[in-house]
């Protein structure tokens, strides 16, 4: 046996007899370890929706939407503070403003040039209590802080939903990577067996040795294939690796197979799909809250025109000593009432309305979107599952061509020609079938996508 019949008779032949093994004798010789991940479709895109690098920096956006109402909220609670001071100051009679006249032939209190008096040493402790009692405007803000934070966490949830999906189409790209390196084994086995049978054929004298040369070629050929088939399998499972943001070195073994996905479910009635996307999906939730946001953002802008009621109390003990300190307070309510402020005030309600009607249009072209987005789905499953099925039926027909070719050539009734012929459609047809098979589950994930279910796929 040659050098590249026994390369094939390694990598191929275990996995294959003939045609594609069954996924189960496959996973059976994948060596595994406990740190193996086992996943599926549904946990890959579950894993990626919670802790891919976009959904954690989206998360924490939403932390900082959260910080900000509680700054907003500040505004509606007391404040209180408290702060002691020792104080020493010397004072020019002059600056006083005040003569302080002298009984006649008394000099004055004081020099009329000014003089220097002090210092006067003072200890002052107190604290202060300050807090509005009416303040719409600072209410207003509260409401459209806490509208921002739904929208932020409405996008993180979007976050997810696009991770899950990077991931989902990762995954599929990882099973179309498996399934064409599956075929292209196959056909090495098969290009194997008809070496042997070439090889057979001329050492009992009925080949030619031009059959033998056909074969080793068809062997190189299908070898080629394989290494390519290899590397796309293992790139595959690199970008996997990455879509879920594990590390690089992480072995991961896919549950799922393309033969083994559904493929055949029962497709949603279309608006009953359009529906449950309008309702479900996190960007259409997302742009919803950031309509109420920039609303209430509005709102609380042209609620600064009323009144505001705020009151204070200030208390503490003052003297020149602490063996000598005395009680002093100050109180107050106070009402303020904005007049006018050079239009600042209008000019800040029409650039939010213009940024609520902004938000409001593409919230709708959301929606058209989305709904868009189902009925392609749909239309994409219809005609992927009619594809799958024509090519299964190909497969079955190319197989059974080169049955017969193969039993011909065995025969001695015809060269291996035919038979290569045959092998060729076979791998064209194998390939059209995992094509297919992908293009049928890309449908479903699009399908899921579009209709926010995606991390509920099994």
């Amino acid at each position: 046996m040659t050098t590249i019949s026994r390369f094939l008779a390694l990598s191929a032949a275990a996995l294959v007899a003939g045609r594609a093994a069954s996924p189960a004798s496959l996973a059976a010789q994948t060596p595994t370890t406990p740190h193996d991940t086992m996943l599926t479709l549904g946990q890959a895109a579950r894993l990626a929706a919670r802790q891919s690098a976009a959904v954690l920096a989206a998360r924490e956006r939403s932390r900082e939407a959260a910080a900000r109402v509680t700054q907003a909220r500040s505004a509606l609670l007391p404040d209180l503070s408290a702060n002691a001071s020792r104080t020493g100051r010397t004072f020019n009679t002059a600056t006083f403003g005040i003569d302080f006249p002298a009984p006649p032939g008394q000099p004055p209190l004081f020099d009329p040039n000014g003089q220097v008096e002090g210092p006067v040493n003072l200890w002052d402790v107190r604290g202060r209590v300050a807090a509005n009692l009416l303040d719409l405007g600072a209410l207003g803000r509260v409401r459209a802080a806490q509208s921002a934070q739904r929208a932020t966490g409405a996008e993180a949830e979007n976050q997810g939903d696009l991770a899950a999906t990077q991931a989902a189409s990762a995954y599929l790209r990882a099973l179309r990577a498996e399934g064409q390196y599956r075929a292209r084994a196959a056909d090495s086995a098969l290009a194997l067996d008809l070496l042997g049978i070439a090889q057979e054929q001329l050492r009992a004298g009925t080949g030619v040795a031009l059959d033998v040369t056909r074969a080793q070629s068809q062997i190189a050929q299908s070898q080629a294939a394989l290494i390519t088939a290899r590397a796309d399998r293992d790139r595959a499972q690199l970008d996997l690796r990455r879509a879920l943001n594990l590390s690089l070195d992480t072995p991961i073994r896919l549950a799922d197979s393309l033969g083994t996905l559904p493929a055949n479910e029962s497709l949603p009635n279309e608006t009953d799909a359009v529906q449950r996307a309008l309702a479900n999906r996190p960007d259409l939730r997302a742009a919803a809250a950031q309509v109420e946001a920039a609303r209430r953002q509005t709102s609380a802008i042209k609620a600064e025109r009323l009144p505001t009621v705020s009151a204070f109390v200030d208390q503490g003990n003052i003297g020149k000593d602490l063996n000598h300190m005395l009680p002093t307070y100050d109180y107050g309510v106070q009402v303020s009432l904005p007049i006018f402020d050079g239009f600042r005030r209008e000019g800040r309600v029409e650039e939010q309305q213009a940024v609520a009607n902004e938000a409001e249009l593409r919230r709708r072209d959301l929606e058209a979107q989305a709904a868009v987005e189902v009925r392609g789905a749909l239309l994409d499953l219809r005609a992927a599952r009619e594809q799958v099925a024509a090519t299964a039926e190909r497969v079955r027909l190319a197989e059974q061509e080169l049955s017969q070719a193969r039993e011909r050539f065995r025969a001695g009734v015809a060269g291996n020609a035919d038979v290569i012929t045959a092998s060729l459609s076979l791998n064209a047809a194998r390939t059209a079938s995992v094509d297919a098979l992908t293009a049928y589950q890309t449908a479903r994930v699009s399908l899921a996508r579009a209709q926010g279910s995606l991390t509920e796929l099994p």
